[in-house]
C-alpha cells in the first residue's frame, strides 16, 4: 500500500496535471532557443559593425553627395534581397512576428540570413530605422527552427515564438529582463500578457544575452551617471512629460501610418519606393548636418548627447527647440525609411524620439522654473524614452526595465513607472504595430 502511494505521489509530482513536466521541457527548449538566438544576434551585430565601416569609408571617399545618396542605395539593395529570397508575408520585423503569433503563420528559415542582410544594407547605409525589428523576426524564425527540429506541438511553438522574440531584444539591447518581459507584452495593445511564455522567455533571454555578451561584452548600451530620485515634487513636471510623450507618440504613429498608406497605394516597383524614402533621409541629413548622425540609423548618437549634456539655467531657448526640431525630423526620416518598405525597425527610433522629447521638456523646466533645484534634463530624457515606448509600442513594464538596463541607471524607476503608467493609459487604442490585438480574447489563436 505504501509502495502504491509512493508511486502515485511520484507520478503526481512528475505530472502536476501536466504543468511540472511541461515547465521542465520548456526550460530545456527555451535554453536551446536562447543559445541559438544569441549566436544569430552576435553574427548580426558583426554584420552591423562591418557594414558601418564600409559605409564610413564610402562617405569619406564620396563626401556630402555620397552621404545623401547612400541611404537610397542601401534601401534599394535591401528591398531587392527581400523580394528575391524571403518568401514570407509582411516581412516587416516585429509586426511580422506578432502577426505570425496570432495567425499561427509559418516563418521560413530563409528569413534569418535574408532579413539580416537586407536590414544591414538598409540601416547600415544610413536608413533611419533600428535593428530590433529584424532581430525580433530573427528570434521568431529561430523559434520555428527549434520547433521543427524537435517536432513540437502548436502550443509549444507559440510559447517558443514569444520567447524567441524576447531573446532577440535581450541580446541586441543588452537588457535580459526587459527582453523577457517584452516577449510576453508585445502581442497585445492592452495590459494583457502572454503569461504562459513569461518563464520560458526568462530562460531564453538569459541564455541569449549570455551568449551574445561572450562575443560583444557585458557593458550597458549607454552610460549614464546614477542620480537618486529624492524630490517627490518633481513628479509634477514628470506628469507634464507624460502628456508630452503621449502627444509625440500619437504624432509619430499618425505620420508613420500616413506615409506607409501612401506608399502602399502608390504604383511602381518596390525599389523605386524605398529609393524615394532613402533620398528623403539623405536630403534631411545633408540639410541639417548638426543632427545628421541622429537622423541616420537608429540615432543613438542623440541619446548619448542627452546623457552627456550639462548646462545651467541661462541656456538659450534654441537648445530645447533644437531637440524638438530633431524629434520632428526623426519622425519624418523613420516614416519614409520604413513606411516606404525599407527593412528596419521603428522601436529604436521611438526610443530616440522619446529621449529628444524628454530632453526638451527637462530643458524647458530648467529654463522657466529656476526655483526648482535639482532639475536634470538628462533624467527627463531617460524617463521620456520609457514613456514614449510605453505609449507608442504598448509595453509599459518592459519600457520601465529597459531604460534602466540600457543606461545602467536604476535610480529613476519611480518616475519612469509614473510616466509610463500615465502615457500608456492616455494613448489607449494607438500603437505602431498593426498586428497587435487588444487582449488574449481578441487573438484568433486563443
Amino acid at each position: 500500500m505504501l509502495s502504491g502511494l509512493s508511486r502515485s505521489s511520484f507520478r503526481l509530482f512528475l505530472s502536476g496535471n501536466g504543468m511540472s513536466f511541461r515547465t521542465g521541457r520548456y526550460f530545456l527548449e527555451a535554453a536551446f532557443l536562447g543559445g541559438l538566438t544569441g549566436l544569430v544576434t552576435a553574427g548580426f551585430e558583426w554584420m552591423i559593425e562591418a557594414m558601418g565601416r564600409v559605409a564610413a569609408k564610402a562617405v569619406s571617399l564620396g563626401g556630402a553627395w555620397a552621404q545623401a545618396i547612400l541611404p537610397a542605395v542601401g534601401a534599394v539593395a535591401g528591398a531587392l534581397v527581400i523580394s528575391r529570397f524571403a518568401h514570407v508575408k509582411h516581412a516587416r520585423g516585429t509586426d511580422s512576428a506578432v502577426r505570425a503569433f496570432h495567425q499561427d503563420e509559418d516563418i521560413p528559415r530563409t528569413v534569418i540570413p535574408v532579413k539580416s542582410v537586407a536590414s544591414v544594407l538598409t540601416v547600415g547605409c544610413g536608413g533611419s530605422a533600428g535593428y530590433e525589428g529584424p532581430v525580433t523576426l530573427l528570434g521568431a524564425a529561430c523559434a520555428r527552427v527549434v520547433t521543427r527540429l524537435l517536432r513540437l506541438d502548436r502550443r509549444a511553438a507559440r510559447i517558443l515564438l514569444a520567447a524567441g522574440v524576447g531573446a532577440g531584444i535581450a541580446a541586441l539591447f543588452r537588457a535580459p529582463l526587459a527582453g523577457a518581459i517584452f516577449g510576453a507584452e508585445i502581442f497585445y495593445s492592452s495590459s494583457d500578457l502572454e503569461y504562459e511564455a513569461l518563464l520560458p522567455s526568462f530562460i531564453a533571454s538569459t541564455t541569449s544575452y549570455t551568449v551574445f555578451a561572450c562575443f560583444w561584452g557585458w557593458d550597458a548600451l549607454f552610460s549614464m551617471p546614477a542620480t537618486p530620485f529624492e524630490k517627490g515634487l518633481h513628479l509634477l513636471p514628470y506628469f507634464v512629460l507624460a502628456f508630452v510623450v503621449t502627444f509625440g507618440a500619437r504624432l509619430y504613429i499618425m505620420l508613420f501610418r500616413t506615409v506607409e498608406h501612401s506608399f502602399g497605394k502608390a504604383k511602381g516597383p518596390i525599389w523605386l519606393k524605398v529609393a524615394t524614402g532613402g533620398l528623403v533621409v539623405g536630403a534631411l541629413a545633408w540639410a541639417v548636418p548638426g543632427w545628421a548622425n541622429g537622423l541616420r540609423g537608429a540615432g543613438y548618437e542623440v541619446v548619448e548627447r542627452c546623457f552627456a549634456f550639462s548646462a545651467g539655467r541661462d541656456i538659450a531657448w534654441s537648445v530645447p527647440l533644437g531637440f524638438l526640431g530633431f524629434f520632428a525630423l526623426k519622425m519624418v526620416a523613420t516614416s519614409f525609411t520604413v513606411g516606404s518598405g525599407g527593412s528596419g525597425g521603428v522601436f529604436a527610433p521611438a526610443l530616440v524620439c522619446g529621449g529628444a522629447l524628454g530632453m526638451a521638456t527637462g530643458l524647458f523646466f530648467l529654463k522657466v522654473l529656476p526655483m526648482w533645484v535639482g532639475i536634470v534634463p538628462a533624467e527627463f530624457a531617460l524617463v521620456g524614452m520609457a514613456g514614449f515606448l510605453a505609449s507608442a509600442i504598448r509595453v509599459p513594464i518592459a519600457a520601465v526595465v529597459m531604460v534602466a538596463e540600457i543606461s545602467g541607471n536604476h535610480e529613476l524607476l519611480m518616475p519612469a513607472m509614473w510616466v509610463c503608467g500615465i502615457s500608456f493609459w492616455l494613448n489607449n487604442g494607438w500603437s505602431l504595430y498593426r498586428s497587435q490585438v487588444h487582449s488574449r480574447e481578441s487573438s484568433p489563436l486563443h
